[in-house]
């Protein structure tokens, strides 16, 4: 009997201090995603640069708007929304400088055609 009681206050001990670490890494928050919004104000200047404005417009507007939201949401210090809304507006700039260079593509061999 003695056995079981030390047993069962070991695990209880055990489970008291996996509980506390598992609340102290739910309150620990996430580092300020800067490298991320640099990245997608990067994405964005090469969609400007490569036309995107004038052939993939929405979704340089896409881009533009979560970068806004991302470094606001930086500014109230969520930062796993921040990085979330960072990585989405890189993505959204380059799927509109993609398309921008796709349609220059296209046109230059419709103009050789």
């Amino acid at each position: 009997m003695l056995i079981h009681s030390r047993l069962y206050r070991t695990r209880a001990t055990a489970y008291r201090v996996a509980l506390f670490a598992l609340g102290l890494a739910a309150c620990a928050t996430s580092p300020a995603p800067t490298e991320q919004v640099a990245v997608a104000r990067a994405a964005i200047a090469d969609a400007t640069a490569a036309g995107g404005g004038e052939y993939s417009p929405a979704q340089l507007r896409n881009a533009q708007d979560k970068l806004a939201r991302a470094q606001r949401a930086m500014a109230d210090q969520d930062n796993a929304r921040a990085r979330a809304l960072a990585e989405e507006a890189e993505v959204d700039a380059r799927l509109a400088a993609a398309r921008a260079r796709s349609v220059k593509a296209q046109r230059a061999v419709a103009e050789v055609d």
